[in-house]
């Protein structure tokens, strides 16, 4: 069976908790890298992570964005969202569709 789990500081993800989710708080990228590594190599089929964390591993986002599983979704920490996420969504949004749908830039 698979898991979900959500990675990010204490404050952003202890919520999740209530929900069911395996939360795992790090205090710095270091941590944040070796647990992503760890659970992407355990049944994790999801795995939640704060858009602070995930923008400063762009390796290694890259390289599980190529693999089917686990699935790498930022999200928003504490002090509110980057644009991390919401730049991808669009991203993938464009190369599918061919233009932009979303926020429909003409630039």
């Amino acid at each position: 069976m698979y898991k979900i789990g959500v990675i990010g500081d204490y404050d952003s993800i202890c919520g999740f908790s209530a929900l069911g989710l395996d939360t795992f708080p790090v205090k710095n990228i270091g941590e944040a890298e070796e647990i992503l590594k760890k659970l992407s190599e355990l049944q994790y089929a999801i795995i939640y992570i704060t858009e602070y964390y995930i923008e400063k591993m762009p390796k290694l986002f890259d390289k599980y964005k190529q693999q089917p599983l686990p699935a790498i979704i930022p999200i928003p920490s504490t002090q509110g969202a980057a644009g991390f996420g919401i730049n991808n969504v669009k991203k993938y949004v464009e190369q599918a569709v061919g233009s932009d749908i979303i926020f429909n830039d003409n630039n």
